[in-house]
């Protein structure tokens, strides 16, 4: 189950000290989406910077004990805050996912935990010209 907080951070800590300016949420788009009982299609949604806890509490778990393969559903349900019009993420809604959709999140995960942004570098195929992509938003090719 969830847990919720009464204060969650949003973009932008609000406070005076270093942490000012700091950025804790992430929005992101799932490459196929989220198929919900009713069969509405949700790709939009937003992850939150993991803390200790997040990462901790998931060890503690008799499915991630049984399995450890389990770790990321747990903790990717830890920090998703939402996928479109779902914000109760848990992990049934995970393990619901594509397999691209997981693997994605997965990768936006330690992007954003490791290496503090959402951007890949990658390379046209055709004219070999090098250039960073957002993985946060929006599909390749649009603007």
């Amino acid at each position: 189950m969830r847990r919720t907080t009464a204060a969650a951070p949003s973009h932008a800590d609000q406070g005076d000290g270093a942490g000012a300016g700091l950025r804790t949420e992430f929005p992101f788009r799932l490459p196929r989406g989220y198929v919900d009982e009713h069969g509405t299609v949700h790709r939009d949604g937003v992850m939150r910077l993991a803390t200790a806890r997040d990462e901790l509490v998931p060890l503690r778990d008799d499915r991630v004990r049984e399995n450890s393969a389990y770790l990321s559903v747990v903790l990717i349900s830890r920090v998703v805050t939402r996928i479109g019009a779902v914000d109760d993420i848990h992990p049934g809604v995970v393990e619901d996912l594509f397999a691209s959709d997981l693997a994605f999140l997965q990768d936006f995960y330690r992007r954003i935990n490791a290496e503090g942004h959402t951007r890949a570098a990658v390379t046209c195929p055709s004219c070999q010209e090098e250039f960073a992509v957002d993985l946060a938003g929006g599909r390749l090719g649009e603007s």
